[in-house]
């Protein structure tokens, strides 16, 4: 393919914004160590005291609570390694966090979810309501782990009612807000989470960076140990550029919050409109739940997602299957199986996923590239 490409896989990892690049190149020339006290070790500090206050501003916390990490992995990892003897996490979570509830050794509970993908707060009720009753677990034994909004479908979870069922019971929620930055506001809810997860490349900010939110007062062990950085919370020097980064792509994530989020819903049905013109069987899943401005998850009975990914490639178009590839095998997404979506429409589920710099020749090119996948299916029909 030598014509212009057309990235729409944002909620995979988002193009560097213009205004983290020059901030990265800025702090590349700081050689000073942040942890010293010499004018360059204070401008360092500078550089990375500025980015928590943006980063404050995103979550809607303050500076202090902001710990900077190499990436949600790491952030989720932290809180989830706690002393917690229970973990409750939803049945659509991203796999970081429940692969790491189950390493805890705590008892892992599965919160499920109802068709549209939401968290079934009953079930959440039920579940603690029986750890604080027949168990007799205190509520801060206990630590709920739910995303704001999902990378696949873009399902955004009612945050307030989970926050309000979760302190009824004194217990711990952690929210995964991800794929929530910079397209809603981060938790809004009159009770704050705990702790918020957040990622730098996914904002268009650098690769290796992110952040965990934790709440003045909330239990948090270090993972990483041997030096005073981060105040304690997490040991090790800071990478300044990155986390320069980090601040600007936050910075322009909450400058653009007003107007981004209507810009790209615009665009995101003007997409699954013109998807569906070109295949009108097309099947939009979580389309009747609230979900992300930018995210649309579809699928075309008959064309398997590997299959349309790579079609959709060859045409200049970068988006994602639905369903993890691993060995040229494609599994069945936890999220979708979740979910109660039948296998013929969940093993042919393609990710599109808008940010920053997509414009309406993106969403023309990718409809362009969609008829291609029709026509793909439609000859693997007359073979078969």
């Amino acid at each position: 393919m030598n014509g212009p490409r057309t990235y729409l896989d944002y909620n995979a990892t988002a193009p560097l914004r213009p205004e983290a690049r020059a901030a990265m190149l800025s702090a590349l020339d700081l050689h000073g160590n942040a942890s010293s006290v010499h004018a360059e070790g204070r401008r360092a500090r500078q550089t990375i005291e500025a980015a928590r206050v943006e980063l404050g501003r995103l979550a809607g916390a303050p500076a202090r609570d902001v710990i900077f990490t190499s990436g949600a992995t790491e952030a989720a990892n932290q809180v989830l390694s706690g002393p917690w003897r229970a973990i409750l996490v939803s049945a659509v979570e991203h796999p970081a966090v429940i692969a790491a509830a189950k390493r805890n050794g705590a008892e892992v509970i599965v919160v499920p979810v109802d068709h549209l993908g939401l968290v079934a707060g009953d079930a959440l009720a039920t579940q603690l309501d029986r750890l604080s009753g027949a168990q007799g677990l205190r509520g801060e034994d206990i630590l709920v782990a739910v995303q704001q909004a999902n990378n696949e479908t873009g399902v955004v979870q009612p945050i307030a009612e989970i926050a309000e069922i979760v302190a009824g019971q004194g217990a711990r929620l952690m929210v995964d807000a991800v794929q929530a930055a910079g397209r809603i506001a981060i938790a809004a809810s009159e009770r704050r989470p705990d702790y918020v997860v957040l990622s730098s490349h996914k904002i268009g900010g650098p690769l290796g960076a992110g952040a965990l939110i934790a709440r003045e007062g909330a239990p948090l062990t270090p993972l990483l140990t041997g030096g005073g950085q981060e105040r304690g919370r997490r040991a090790g020097t800071e990478n300044v550029a990155a986390i320069a980064g980090f601040g600007a792509a936050a910075a322009a994530a909450v400058r653009d919050l007003a107007t981004e989020p209507m810009r790209l819903e615009h665009l995101r049905d003007r997409l699954e409109t013109e998807l569906a013109v070109a295949a009108p069987d097309m099947v939009v899943i979580g389309r009747q739940a609230q979900r992300l401005c930018n995210t649309t998850l579809v699928a075309l009975a008959g064309a398997p997602a590997e299959t349309a990914v790579i079609a959709l490639d060859l045409a200049g178009v970068a988006a994602s299957a639905g369903a993890a590839c691993s060995s040229g095998k494609t599994a069945r997404s936890p999220v979708l199986a979740a979910m109660g979506i039948d296998d013929d429409i969940a093993r042919c589920a393609v990710r599109f996923s808008l940010g920053w710099a997509s414009k309406m020749d993106d969403v023309s090119r990718a409809a362009e590239a969609w008829q291609r996948v029709d026509r793909i299916r439609g000859s693997a029909r007359q073979v078969a």
